[in-house]
């Protein structure tokens, strides 16, 4: 059974920082384009950092380039991907989910239909 279970969300001060990590169990990890998405109540889901299995292509949101980062390798012994949130905003609240398998390129960051989800993590970012 695959399973991605994210952590590390929380509360936050604007302007502070946060680590968030998916594990991933089930499917060999490094083999799979992986990505950060995010959904704010109200609004639909958007791609805010993905990452090709390769390292070759990674996409981060326009608004988000400089202020968050992605690991440029998934190969790690943890089975994690990271994502690393600074300058964190108020328009940076959301609920935010990590997936195995979307279309990566530096221009796209988009889910496929056998994609696997967590559950999630919220955070929070308080003015």
């Amino acid at each position: 059974e695959v399973q991605l279970v994210e952590s590390g969300g929380g509360l936050v001060q604007a302007g502070g920082s946060l680590r968030l990590s998916c594990t991933v169990s089930g499917l060999t990890f490094r083999h799979y384009n992986v990505g950060w998405f995010r959904q704010a109540p109200g609004k639909e889901r958007e791609g805010v950092s993905c990452i090709s299995w390769t390292g070759r292509s990674t996409y981060y949101a326009d608004s988000l380039k400089g202020q968050f980062t992605i690991p440029k390798s998934i190969d790690n012994a943890e089975n994690t991907l990271y994502l690393q949130m600074s300058s964190l905003k108020t328009e940076d609240t959301a609920m935010y989910y990590c997936a195995t398998g979307p279309r990566v390129t530096s221009d796209i960051c988009r889910p496929v239909a056998d994609s696997y989800w967590g559950q999630g993590t919220q955070v929070s970012v308080s003015s």
